[in-house]
């Protein structure tokens, strides 16, 4: 089909920020869609905005009429050209992005933009900041509104990096720009969208390690826990990659798979657990440490197996018998790995009979730490603990 479809980006300035193979392609365009304050700043017969809830159903329809719609800057980028490029074909469409936010703000702070993390915080919890947060990073957020200016700065307090330098951006690359310069605890007074952040984050705010086996008491639990030695072993053996999908059987307080997310922001995982409470303070322990795209289902793991999407991984932790062993290696594509772990002499000798039939390696994990004997000190053993690791 031929190209009928125009996504340009459109910066605050309108259409004189536009090049001319942009405005030429707005001019023929019998529809225009877009936001209604990137439609406000243009002049079009036919103006539609994007309907509530967003949905490029009503461009799709329209298929064979030259359409454009407009965008914030680059529309790959957070954008609507990454939502409708997946339902064309080659030739149907042409992008032509306008500077991006980050590159804007980048060019009015001198920031090396290949050294600044860029957020888009517009639709999204700030917690995605949590794992992320130490002392020189440089960060670009995007923010909902200027009322989420102030929940940024109180979020930033309330983790320990009041001292942080923001730089409040409004209507970049526009007649009406604004920058202002401020520190997290002097507050800021009211502010227009759209608005962008720029961090120069500082304080003495606790870091999440970008190592597997974050501390414990990093996760609310109640004991539930596969502690961080053994959880980094773990972690080691299931071996994340950007893409793949885990399984997190037994979820508990969900760490194997907050863990399994935080090694790459294209991972994902399911967490399966049954008891309730376990299961909100899974879901709670993810948004709290910027993972909140970790899912969490209730329910006995053998029992949801076949609803599950195709994992590359799958991680045992709690509730390994005989019966889900055998529902895992028959629901599983070749390929998939498995780690599972046990505590119990019973579910250890499972282990060993289901390493000697299929394969795999064995480890035990037996550690001690030093505790206190009367006046002196020792080695205090913890349970060992036989992990089996397996390509099915």
């Amino acid at each position: 089909m031929a190209e009928w479809l125009s996504i340009i980006g459109i910066g605050e300035d309108g259409p004189d920020g536009l090049g001319k193979a942009s405005r030429d392609a707005l001019a023929a365009a019998e529809v225009v869609f877009g936001g209604p304050r990137h439609l406000a700043l243009i002049e079009h017969p036919d103006r539609r905005p994007w309907p509530v809830p967003f949905s490029v159903a009503p461009v799709l329809a329209l298929r064979g009429r030259r359409v454009a719609v407009l965008v914030s800057g680059d529309p790959f980028w957070h954008g609507a050209g990454g939502t409708l490029v997946p339902h064309l074909a080659p030739g149907e469409w042409r992008a032509w992005p306008a500077p991006s936010v980050g590159a804007l703000a980048a060019a009015r702070l001198g920031w090396r933009l290949e050294e600044v993390l860029l957020l888009g915080l517009h639709a999204a919890p700030l917690a995605r900041l949590r794992p992320h947060l130490a002392p020189g990073l440089r960060a670009i957020v995007t923010l909902r509104d200027g009322a989420a200016v102030g929940d940024l700065l109180r979020y930033l307090s309330e983790e320990g990096f009041g001292e942080s330098r923001v730089v409040v951006m409004e209507r970049l690359g526009g007649p009406a720009e604004r920058l202002r310069w401020l520190r997290v605890d002097e507050g800021v007074a009211e502010t227009a969208s759209p608005v962008t952040a720029a961090l120069e984050v500082q304080g003495g705010g606790r870091t999440v390690p970008r190592a597997s086996g974050l501390p414990d008491d990093l996760f609310a639990h109640d004991g539930q826990i596969t502690k961080r030695p053994v959880r980094a072993l773990a972690l080691s053996a299931l071996a994340p990659r950007a893409g793949e999908l885990l399984w997190d059987l037994g979820a508990g307080s969900g760490s194997i798979g907050i863990e399994w997310l935080l090694a790459h922001p294209a991972t994902r995982a399911v967490g399966v657990e049954a008891d309730p409470v376990r299961a909100a303070r899974a879901r709670a322990n993810a948004a709290r440490l910027g993972v909140d795209r970790l899912e969490i289902r209730q329910g006995r793991a053998q029992d949801l197996l076949a609803d599950l999407p195709d994992p590359q991984a799958v991680f045992v932790g709690g509730g390994c018998d005989g019966a889900l062993l055998e529902a895992l290696w028959a629901r599983l594509s070749p390929g998939a790995r498995i780690v599972a772990h046990a505590v119990t002499l019973e579910t250890e000798a499972l282990l060993v009979q289901w390493q000697a039939a299929r394969g795999g390696q064995l480890l035990r994990i037996a550690l001690s730490e030093v505790a206190p004997i009367g006046r002196r000190r020792g080695w205090r053993a913890a349970y060992p603990v036989v992990q089996w690791s397996v390509t099915r």
